[in-house]
């Protein structure tokens, strides 16, 4: 069986001006109990925990706001104002007779203390109240404090603990500054989806606005590449009909044009080039024209590597295809 102890609605102190009272309400009336923050308890069987209490042995404690198990658990000074040393039930109600001390008959005759809040053991299952811890004289009835149990830290407890901390706040941090926390991490939540939803356009792109640079740059250096294949074509046309390269020797010039560079070094070797290749005047193919019998382009240049002049290697043909 899982226990917990906790703090309920504070009840008022009737006391006469000959001092404090002798009994005191430790539980409204049961078997229902309700607490002012929400919290609700059950007292099915009050006289088992008056059973309880007498089988404890020893007076419960009653001080200033549950000094027993806020400060005492951690082993600061927690001095008692009163003992309840004996218990009964009164019309389903707790009561407890209780030997006041000096300060506790004082904080009441003067009014500086209204109100008693108990602390008890009750199962967390069913919320059954089990047994009382102790009491604590306060001017704010049922504090939102947390299940107490002087016996040990409890789970709710411990759990509290693991919120603070995971908040960056003090074990002792108020209900209020929780609550500013909270807030705080759903505000940068908000900020956190907000920057996702509408990113800094001077930081990210959007996605179709990228898909279009890429595609505008691809047609860009498709443009590009014609553009450069027909710079080539027509300086390796001209130099051909110039006669400066050879026809056979196209395709090296071409690969050389297309080197980084190459197009603008090929254009200035051609400048300076002497004429090696005249035109055959084959182009219509037709051999009987004025210009049949004269060397091709490929015959011309082999004159020109060999150091022969075209009309004797010309004579020469012309005798080897008479025969």
């Amino acid at each position: 069986m899982t226990t917990a102890t906790a703090q309920i609605t504070g009840l008022a102190l009737n006391f006469s001006s000959a001092g404090a009272p002798d009994w005191v309400q430790l539980t409204p009336r049961g078997p229902n109990i309700d607490g002012r923050d929400g919290r609700k308890w059950v007292l099915p069987n009050p006289e088992a925990v008056v059973a309880a209490f007498r089988n404890y042995g020893a007076d419960l404690p009653i001080d200033i706001e549950h000094a027993t198990q806020l400060k005492g658990a951690k082993g600061d000074p927690a001095p008692a104002v009163g003992w309840i040393k004996d218990m009964k039930v009164e019309d389903g109600a707790l009561w407890g007779g209780v030997a006041w001390t000096e300060a506790g008959s004082e904080a009441l005759a003067s009014g500086a203390y209204r109100y008693l809040s108990p602390a008890f053991h009750f199962e967390k299952q069913t919320s059954h109240i089990l047994s009382m811890t102790s009491a604590g004289l306060t001017n704010q009835p049922n504090l939102h404090l947390e299940a107490l149990n002087s016996a040990g830290e409890s789970e709710e407890t411990k759990m509290d603990k693991d919120v603070l901390d995971a908040l960056g706040l003090a074990s002792d941090a108020s209900a209020t500054a929780v609550v500013v926390a909270i807030n705080a991490l759903k505000a940068d939540k908000a900020t956190a989806l907000n920057s996702a939803q509408h990113p800094d356009s001077s930081l990210f792109v959007p996605r179709a606005d990228h898909d279009a640079a890429l595609n505008r740059l691809k047609d860009f250096e498709a443009a590009d590449k014609t553009r450069e294949d027909a710079a080539i074509n027509a300086a390796l046309d001209a130099a051909t009909t110039a006669g400066k390269i050879a026809p056979a020797s196209r395709a090296y010039h071409e690969a050389t044009c297309r080197s980084e560079g190459g197009l603008k070094r090929f254009e200035e070797m051609i400048a300076a080039a002497p004429v090696i290749a005249a035109n055959s005047g084959l182009d219509d193919k037709d051999l009987g024209k004025a210009g049949a019998g004269a060397l091709s382009a490929d015959e011309l240049a082999v004159c020109h590597a060999l150091g022969q002049n075209p009309e004797e290697f010309k004579s020469a043909r012309t005798a080897e295809n008479k025969e």
